[in-house]
């Protein structure tokens, strides 16, 4: 569960890499890709950042092991982005998007479950203070 659990982890931050950093900097070729969201750049930047924080907390403390528990909430974070991105292409009749985003859902709901309940990542003994503090 382990390996299968850092595979997904990586699938999901770099489709979410891939589509915040396409949110955040190529907004025109994404509008064109997605037209009923034209004058709606603010909140398609700020799902783009949330996006691209999401991927770097799926990776980060998990593999640094200083405050693990995030990874578990970056993947709640992605999850929800999910639900509201599923509901949102239902109500417009786009059903080949919305399979993309309820099965990118359950990958998230599989990190969710598998870090927060079944393989948690044991924080480093290191205190976070003394990483930071200069000697």
């Amino acid at each position: 569960m382990k390996i299968a659990l850092w595979i997904v982890q990586i699938l999901l931050a770099l489709v979410f890499v891939a589509s915040g950093s396409m949110k955040l900097f190529a907004f025109d070729q994404f509008v064109a890709s997605a037209p009923a969201l034209a004058d709606q750049r603010g909140l398609v930047t700020f799902i783009g950042i949330c996006e691209l924080a999401g991927a770097i907390g799926l990776i980060l403390p998990a593999l640094t092991k200083v405050m693990p528990v995030l990874t578990t909430w970056a993947a709640v974070g992605l999850a929800t982005i999910m639900m509201l991105a599923t509901g949102f292409h239902l109500s417009r009749g786009e059903m080949s998007h919305a399979v993309i985003t309820v099965v990118l859902l359950a990958l998230a709901a599989f990190v969710v479950y598998g870090r927060g309940f079944k393989k948690s990542i044991s924080p480093s003994n290191a205190n976070p203070q003394t990483i930071l503090s200069p000697r």
